[in-house]
């Protein structure tokens, strides 16, 4: 018996010094993810970051005379409840009508609104394309990243990480420990990441969501005016928008690059103003924070390319923002991978946002069905109200 203990001892021990072993062996990123899993919208503690300063004297939303009057339905609260959703916010020419927190949220609290970051990107590109940094988006990206020109990289132009059609060799896998997403969310070199890999497929042909495009469109941004993402947005975005809160922008290191393609946080209230820039074209209270040509370009689909299916004519996508066919209309909005939406409501001059920790993996062509439950909740209120 003691012989059995101790060679089961010894095994254990074997197995044990195997595993840790085997951890050490792997590349920084698949650690982190090992310890981390999957991420969390309440991720702003794991990494470093900056902040992107709200203004001194910030402009706050008025409520509605309607605030909360439109409550939802038994079967709208269980919905919501079941998608784990810590905000839902409708704002209606200018004030807020429907402001609801759940989970301990509050109207205070930041989220991670990944992919909507993609969107913040693609304005501030066309912030420094209103300003000349960016002299053409046609130019080609070794115009601002001169190590960008090894094979089929040479030929990738501004627009085409603008349109996810840049034909970069990423792997967009958000489960797999060891997929390039995975690398970009938790590694610590997204520089060296993104500028070498190949491109697969020529440029300028075919729409396919690659984050690392982004990221890449980032680093352009950065190169072509000089500054951080973070100090960009904070200059082009932030503060004229007169946010209420200070916002944060994850980096991958210390010092380090903004994760461009996924990881500003930021509150709902203040989510809801980039839905009043796509509402307005690039207009906010008067101003014009981005150029009218740039967002109407930004906001309507890139016909010119196939889509991800190799269909003739890509009707969903523009420059980082996405086009969304519903019931007989057509919304623009931006949306996140654990279901964070803000979406623009032309017909109610109105802006949806919606924050939570979870999507349905239920899709309809590009778009998954949770989707359309948070626009159904949105469009009945927004019409009882306009009938009262």
């Amino acid at each position: 018996m003691k012989h059995r203990t101790g060679t089961f001892t010894a095994i254990a021990a074997t197995v044990i010094c195997a595993i840790i072993i085997a951890y050490f062996c792997l590349p920084y990123y698949a650690r982190q993810a090992l310890i981390h899993l999957y991420p969390k919208i309440d991720d702003c503690e794991l990494f470093f970051r900056d902040t992107v300063s709200a203004p001194e004297t910030p402009y706050l939303w008025a409520k509605s005379h309607d605030y909360n009057r439109i409550g939802f339905t038994a079967e709208e609260t269980a919905y919501l409840d079941s998608m784990e959703t810590v905000s839902f916010l409708i704002v209606r020419k200018d004030s807020i009508l429907v402001e609801d927190y759940r989970n301990g949220w509050s109207d205070s609290m930041t989220s991670n609104i990944y992919s909507c970051t993609k969107s913040i990107v693609s304005l501030l590109a066309g912030a420094a394309y209103d300003e000349g940094c960016i002299a053409s988006l046609d130019d080609p990206v070794s115009e601002y990243i001169p190590s960008y020109t090894k094979g089929l990289q040479a030929e990738v132009t501004v627009k085409d990480l603008l349109t996810m059609s840049g034909g970069m060799a990423w792997d967009e896998a958000y489960s797999s420990l060891f997929s390039l997403t995975t690398h970009g969310y938790y590694g610590n070199d997204l520089f060296d990441l993104v500028t070498k890999l190949e491109v697969s497929e020529k440029p300028g042909l075919q729409y396919d969501y690659r984050s690392g495009e982004t990221q890449l469109l980032a680093f352009v941004v950065e190169a072509a005016t000089g500054t951080t993402l973070s100090a960009y947005a904070e200059e082009k975005l932030w503060k004229p928008l007169g946010a209420e809160h200070d916002a944060y922008w994850l980096l991958d290191k210390e010092n380090g690059d903004e994760k461009a393609f996924c990881c500003f946080h930021t509150t709902a209230r203040d989510a809801a103003r980039f839905g009043a820039l796509m509402l307005d074209y690039g207009k906010w209270e008067g101003q014009q924070i981005i150029s009218r040509d740039y967002m109407q370009q930004a906001l309507s689909p890139a016909v010119h390319l196939k889509n991800e299916w190799g269909e003739d004519s890509l009707d969903y996508y523009g420059y980082q923002f996405w086009i969304q066919k519903y019931k007989g209309r057509e919304y623009r909005l931006m949306r996140g991978m654990l279901g964070q939406y803000i979406v623009a409501i032309p017909e109610y001059d109105a802006v949806m946002v919606r924050l939570g920790k979870k999507r349905s993996d239920e899709y309809v062509r590009e778009s998954t069905v949770d989707l359309f439950e948070y626009m159904d909740m949105a469009l009945r209120i927004l019409e009882e109200d306009a009938r009262n």
